[in-house]
């Protein structure tokens, strides 16, 4: 076991650190409704990759602050009855990918969508808007702003309109939904099945966005997370608004919003993990009252985990 960490058997006992803001519960209510009243405006369009199997398309939709968003979206050919789907969402500032790799669930009889996080390494637009700092990351956006306007207040609501436009489709059966992701992917995993209840099964792997307060108190705010420690060093040198900034950060932490999350869950977590420590995604795996199984991975830090994919794919399969 990391000497880093808490012991494992603490770890499945830990509730989290990062406070949660007095008003979590309004804060997103209003954030759904403010999404539910946009008209997401889909368009498909063709994309240059087809295979036999599968028909392949650029999908664009509009998202909150009326940025179009980008999901690569695919569906079998010649599907006989409604099929479930399953959505895929990347690492942080990376994209959806190739399209070749999501093919062995269309032939399973999915439909796939893979989301380009705004303002990241794909096609989705990112429309900014935001006052205060803007320096470096993700986390910081917006924390200088209203608590709206924090960047994955947007982020985490981009995932649910994908949900919201896959489900709505003829071919979708929205009640055999999933979501996977690793990092990033692992985090916006919960958040969109948190905010998004239909979602049926998940599969987060070594989720980021998770009780940032903890990750700080670790002196683990590097990689990933080191835009906390540069927000500190340049905005707050001496911790007078520490309590004000985590508190903030609290409306965009996935172990608060782990509790909403009503699909089976199966999250991935290795226990040498110093970019998202084990103790932060432990934080959200036990808030989670869906029924749920972690695989833990004793020796492994933030990487792929052998097997894993596999009992992935098995689980969300089962849909």
């Amino acid at each position: 076991m990391a000497t880093f960490e808490m012991p494992l058997e603490e770890l499945r006992h830990y509730r989290g650190t990062n406070p949660c803001p007095d008003d979590f519960d309004a804060y997103w209510a209003a954030a759904l409704a403010e999404l539910h009243a946009i008209d997401p405006r889909v368009e498909l369009i063709p994309s240059e990759f087809q295979t036999p199997q599968a028909e392949c398309f650029h999908l664009y939709f509009t998202g909150v602050r009326g940025a179009r968003v980008y999901a690569k979206y695919l569906r079998p050919r010649n599907a006989a009855a409604p099929q479930p789907a399953v959505l895929q969402f990347h690492g942080y500032s990376g994209s959806s990918g190739d399209w070749m790799d999501k093919l062995p669930f269309v032939g399973l009889g999915f439909s796939v969508a893979a989301l380009d996080c705004r303002g990241q390494g794909g096609r989705s637009e990112d429309v900014g808007g935001i006052r205060g700092n803007t320096l470096k990351g993700h986390i910081i956006r917006g924390l200088d702003d209203a608590p709206e306007n924090l960047m994955y207040h947007d982020l985490f609501l981009d995932t649910v309109q994908l949900a919201n436009v896959v489900m709505g489709f003829p071919e979708v059966d929205a009640g055999r939904v999933g979501a996977m992701g690793m990092s990033q992917g692992g985090g916006l995993t919960l958040a969109c099945a948190a905010l998004e209840p239909r979602i049926r099964r998940l599969t987060p792997m070594c989720p980021f966005l998770c009780d940032y307060q903890r990750v700080w108190e670790m002196d683990l705010a590097k990689h990933a997370y080191e835009e906390l420690t540069d927000y500190f060093r340049r905005f707050d040198p001496r911790h007078e608004r520490e309590q004000e900034v985590f508190t903030r950060l609290g409306y965009i932490d996935c172990q608060h919003l782990a509790a909403r999350i009503q699909g089976e869950v199966l999250m991935a977590i290795g226990l040498m993990d110093e970019i998202c420590p084990p103790s932060s995604q432990f934080a959200a795996f036990n808030k989670i009252t869906a029924p749920k199984r972690a695989a833990i991975y004793p020796d492994f830090a933030h990487e792929g985990y052998p097997g894993f994919m596999d009992e992935a794919f098995q689980f969300l399969a089962q849909l």
